[in-house]
């Protein structure tokens, strides 16, 4: 044990001096090393554990919290993003607000019954007092008889005291000029546009998360283009420097050859910024860290070589513009039943306690009571018709802007299928051109190292086989983002 710990002590005391001769100062150094360990070793040890070891701990620690790597497809970005999406989460509370609304109004055509109760208390009493005595008869035509009656007298005393009471009252309404009925359609178009909204905001999602997915595909593509040009330019420096050095090359063709091999560094690195910028994005929209590395396992999703036909009924926005036309027209009609008669029939049972009259109460049992209640609106200055004149204002705009979104949609459908033929006829030039780019480097590459060929026409030779490789990248993704485009300005989204 004793031999243990010498040897444990031994190491600290050269670690503790080696660490001390870096953190600590000239003079400070020579004090602490011109003693004997034996007295200065549980000061080091202190030292160590306070200052060295968690410094060595924080170094260390950025090392051991790794990337989570993550493999998606498509289909699983596009669930993850619905289920992150904070825009999609309100349109579904909008919608449970609307659909509780409509059961709200729905309960409008039954009765209602509330359980009604009061309590008063008066110290307000008094009397009647009225003397007998005889009176006189008459007759029907007021005439006197000659006789005569005893009148006993009255004497009245009464106490209000508490008066309390409390009952159940129905009330159905039977007649409202279609004012029930008009604000239940109102109620069923509000929970028809909270349906369509969250279908337009799940679209919205759907493609921006596509469009993330697609970016992190072309990002990737062209980082691969941009290393095999890389590479390619690398191998050409390090024959035209081997040709230098063996007097075959003159020092302008290094140079040439440097600057180009440089250009493609830089854009080396853009490329590789752009995929992880790209990455960040698409773990923002799926709901993971901006520092998770997310792979995406598969390519772009295959589309009809036929374009289908459009249905613009079919799109949210058409049903939006639709039911809000509608909506003004029931607000016109629930504007209209302001100026109509209105009927209800009213139904009470209850009880009733209170009003003392000679020690005994007048109020004191159980009572039902039913009516009809009718209410006409005979003047009211003008405000019900400006109302409605208000409402049918607001009727006919609804109309003009749904008229306007409809022809704006029909220009976003040319549009979006003007693009989608246009991507078509671009991707079909780029794999044109990518073949002949490939054969163009192959063959000048012969012909450079036959010496039959200049090294600027190698190296423009090169670059156009680079150009082609990026153009064909963006034009596969290109002809995917019009797709998407074409779907949604056709109505071609599934429920």
């Amino acid at each position: 044990m004793n031999l243990i710990m010498k040897h444990t002590v031994g190491r600290l005391s050269k670690a503790v001096e080696s660490t001390t001769s870096v953190l600590l100062p000239k003079h400070t150094r020579k004090a602490v090393h011109g003693r004997s360990f034996s007295r200065r070793w549980p000061a080091l040890f202190l030292f160590w554990a306070l200052f060295v070891c968690p410094n060595a701990s924080l170094r260390a620690q950025p090392a051991t919290e790794a990337q989570t790597v993550v493999r998606l497809t498509l289909d699983e970005c596009i669930e993850q993003a619905k289920a992150n999406n904070r825009s999609l989460a309100a349109a579904e509370k909008q919608l449970s607000a609307a659909r509780f609304e409509l059961r709200s109004m729905k309960a409008n055509f039954l009765p209602s019954v509330s359980a009604t109760g009061m309590a008063l208390y008066s110290n307000a009493s008094g009397g009647l007092h009225i003397a007998g005595g005889m009176l006189p008869v008459f007759t029907a035509e007021m005439a006197p008889t000659g006789h005569s009656a005893f009148f006993p007298g009255v004497d009245l005393d009464y106490k209000l005291g508490w008066i309390y009471g409390g009952g159940v009252q129905l009330e159905q309404p039977i007649y409202a000029g279609g004012k029930v009925r008009a604000g239940f359609r109102m109620a069923r178009i509000g929970s028809e546009l909270a349906t369509q909204y969250r279908r337009l905001t799940e679209q919205e999602v759907v493609i921006e998360t596509s469009r993330a997915y697609a970016d992190v595909l072309r990002a990737r593509e062209l980082r691969e283009v941009a290393e095999r040009y890389h590479a390619l330019l690398a191998e050409l420096l390090r024959n035209v420097e081997s040709a230098r050095k063996n007097g075959l090359k003159p020092q302008n063709d290094v140079l040439r050859v440097q600057v180009k091999v440089n250009e493609s560094e830089l854009n080396l690195r853009r490329a590789e910024n752009g995929l992880r910028l790209a990455t960040m994005n698409l773990c923002h929209l799926t709901g993971h860290r901006l520092t998770d590395r997310l792979e995406v396992t598969d390519e772009l999703p295959a589309y009809p070589a036929a374009v289908p036909s459009a249905d613009l009924e079919a799109r949210p926005e058409f049903r939006m513009l639709d039911r809000k036309s509608e909506l003004a027209r029931q607000q016109l009609l629930l504007a209209r039943s302001e100026r109509l008669p209105q009927v209800g029939l009213v139904g009470r049972y209850g009880y009733t306690h209170g009003f003392e009259l000679n020690d005994d109460y007048l109020l004191d049992k159980a009572s039902f009571a039913a009516g009809v209640q009718v209410s006409i609106p005979i003047f009211h200055f003008g405000g019900r018709s400006n109302k409605m004149r208000s409402a049918r204002a607001k009727y006919e705009q609804a109309r003009l802007e749904q008229e306007d979104g409809n022809e704006r949609m029909q220009l976003e459908l040319t549009r979006a299928a003007n693009n989608l033929d246009e991507s078509e006829l671009e991707l079909r030039l780029a794999e044109s051109s990518l073949a002949a780019a490939d054969e163009n480097l192959r063959l000048s590459e012969l012909r450079y190292k036959a010496g039959t060929e200049m090294l600027t026409d190698f190296l423009e030779a090169q670059a156009l086989w680079q150009q082609a490789h990026e153009t064909h990248v963006q034009a596969r993704v290109n002809r995917y983002l019009c797709w998407l485009e074409y779907r949604k300005a056709a109505g071609l989204f599934s429920e």
